[in-house]
C-alpha cells in the first residue's frame, strides 16, 4: 500500500498556486493600479472632513465587492465553462444521477482548468507579474502586457460568427486585426462558443447511451415487462461499457486535446 508523500502535496500546491495565482493578478491589477495611480486621492478612517476622496473603508468594500467577482470572471475567460458542461452531460447520458457529485466534477474541471491554462499563465507570469514584482514595469504596463497571452487564448477558440453578433450587438466598428477587438465584445463571444462546443460534445457523448437505453427498452416491451423501468436495466450495462472502454481517460484526453 502506497502513501502520499508530503512533498508531493507541497510540491503540488506549489504548482496549483503557480498557475492559479497569474489568472488572479491579472484581475485584480487595474484596481491596484487606478489605487496607486489616483494622486488627489484623500483617505479619512474617521469621515471627518469635507474632502472629495472616498474614505478607507468604503474603499476596502469596494475592493472585496469586486473581489467577489473574480471566480466568474475566471469561469468566465477560461475553459472552464467547457469541461464543465461536458461532465454534466456525460453524467446525464450514464444516468448515475448525482454520481460523481458536483463536487468531484467542480474539482476535476478546476484542475484541468488550471493544466490546459498553464501555458497561458506561464508567459503572464514571465511577461508580466515577475517584471512588475521586480518594480522593473509599473501596473499599467503589466496589465497590458498580462491580457496579451489571455486575448489570445480567448481568440483562439471564438468563432468568428459569435464575435460578429456581438460586435453588432455593441454597435461598433468591425475591427481591422484581432488585437482590436474589445473586451467586452470578446468575452461574450468567447462563452457563447465555448458553450456551442461543450452542446456539441455532449451531443456526441449521448448517442451510443442512447443506443443502449433504446435496445434495453426494446427488449423489456418485446418479454412484456413494461412495469420494470428500462433506466434500472440499462444503467448497469452504460456504466460497464464505459468503464471497459476506459471511458474516463476518452473523454479527458479529447477534452485536453481540443485546446492544442
Amino acid at each position: 500500500m502506497t502513501t502520499t508523500k508530503p512533498s508531493n502535496i507541497r510540491t503540488f500546491t506549489r504548482k496549483a498556486i503557480a498557475v492559479s495565482l497569474p489568472l488572479l493578478i491579472i484581475l485584480v491589477i487595474p484596481v491596484i493600479a487606478s489605487a496607486a495611480d489616483s494622486q488627489n486621492l484623500n483617505i479619512k478612517i474617521d469621515g471627518a472632513g469635507s474632502g472629495t476622496g472616498t474614505s478607507l473603508p468604503i474603499q476596502i468594500v469596494g475592493l472585496l465587492t469586486l473581489l467577489t467577482f473574480i471566480p466568474a470572471l475566471l469561469i468566465s475567460l477560461t475553459c472552464f465553462t467547457r469541461l464543465i458542461v461536458v461532465f454534466h452531460f456525460l453524467r446525464q447520458a450514464l444516468g448515475t444521477q448525482d454520481m460523481p457529485n458536483n463536487q468531484v466534477l467542480l474539482g476535476l474541471a478546476l484542475i484541468l482548468t488550471m493544466f490546459v491554462m498553464a501555458p497561458t499563465a506561464d508567459q503572464i507570469s514571465s511577461n508580466a507579474i515577475t517584471p512588475m514584482m521586480k518594480g522593473e514595469i509599473d501596473q499599467s504596463t503589466a496589465l497590458e502586457r498580462a491580457a496579451v497571452p489571455l486575448r489570445q487564448f480567448m481568440l483562439r477558440y471564438t468563432r468568428e460568427k459569435d464575435l460578429a453578433l456581438f460586435t453588432e450587438l455593441a454597435k461598433i466598428q468591425r475591427p481591422e486585426t484581432p488585437d482590436e477587438v474589445p473586451l467586452r465584445v470578446l468575452a461574450p463571444a468567447f462563452m457563447i462558443s465555448e458553450l456551442k462546443t461543450a452542446f456539441q460534445i455532449g451531443f456526441v457523448l449521448f448517442l451510443p447511451f442512447l443506443v443502449i437505453d433504446l435496445v434495453v427498452s426494446s427488449v423489456l416491451l418485446s418479454m412484456g415487462m413494461m412495469q420494470l423501468p428500462p433506466v434500472l436495466i440499462s444503467t448497469p450495462f452504460k456504466i460497464l461499457l464505459f468503464v471497459l472502454v476506459d471511458g474516463w481517460g476518452l473523454v479527458i484526453g479529447s477534452l485536453i486535446r481540443s485546446y492544442s
